[in-house]
């Protein structure tokens, strides 16, 4: 008999529930546009052609996530342009409240959208408001009404109306659900996860470094830049 170990557990356990609920919920599928969030490009309108695309795979909650995000920012910033990102959120059902976390990201996306990453990065910075044998008693109500209370902070008090109604209805609930299928539709099961140019990155499930960055986007920039100046010269012959 073949011993599994508690994270390839939680692994089967958690493919197999997001197998059942995007079957259960398929009317959802596809979403009226393409999920996730662009890093320092609200409006969404980049060429996915002329830059480096990575899409990374969060939980607000997560701890790998948190420590993957400094490098993998400090990596977008030194590529500009050069380089785009598309972050997904993957609430893990083994993380206490990840899933209101995440929906708070999607309501803040939805009222201002250069609002989104400045609340990641607060979420990062104090995970353990929201998460550990601290909240294991708080109930569900509470748990939002403090998200509600630092959605507001970051996107300030003119908002918190607007905030209040968007728990409340269903269209940030709904949301949150897409990007839970959407990550399991790719394969994904923990995170953070990482894909460049569409393809998965090895290391997954752990931080990457700056210098490791670096070490896998400086050639396809390179190539990307060459690519360029080839069809510069075709145009002016």
């Amino acid at each position: 008999m073949v011993l599994l170990t508690v994270e390839r557990r939680m692994k089967i356990l958690f493919l197999v529930l997001a197998i059942f609920f995007t079957a259960a919920t398929a009317d959802y599928i596809p979403p009226p546009r393409l999920d996730g969030f662009v890093y320092n490009n609200p409006s969404s309108s980049f060429a996915l052609q002329d830059t480096v695309l990575i899409e990374a795979y969060f939980d607000p909650l997560c701890p790998d996530s948190r420590d993957s995000w400094p490098p993998l920012k400090q990596a977008l910033q030194h590529y500009g342009s050069s380089v785009s990102l598309l972050l997904h959120l993957l609430p893990l059902p083994y993380h206490d409240n990840a899933f209101v976390a995440s929906r708070a990201l999607h309501v803040v996306n939805n009222l201002n959208s250069s609002a989104t990453f400045p609340l990641l990065e607060w979420l990062f910075k104090y995970q353990e408001k929201f998460s550990g044998a601290q909240t294991r008693e708080l109930s569900r109500a509470s748990i939002v009404e403090e998200i509600v209370k630092v959605t507001t902070q970051v996107l300030g008090s003119s908002y918190y109306n607007s905030i209040v109604k968007s728990f409340s209805d269903t269209t940030t609930e709904i949301q949150t659900r897409v990007s839970f299928k959407y990550a399991a539709s790719r394969g994904v099961y923990g995170t953070p996860f990482f894909y460049v140019n569409g393809f998965l990155l090895p290391d997954i499930g752990e931080a990457i470094d700056y210098n490791a960055w670096r070490k896998v986007i400086d050639p396809l920039v390179a190539a990307n830049k060459g690519t360029k100046n080839e069809d510069s010269i075709h145009f002016f012959l």
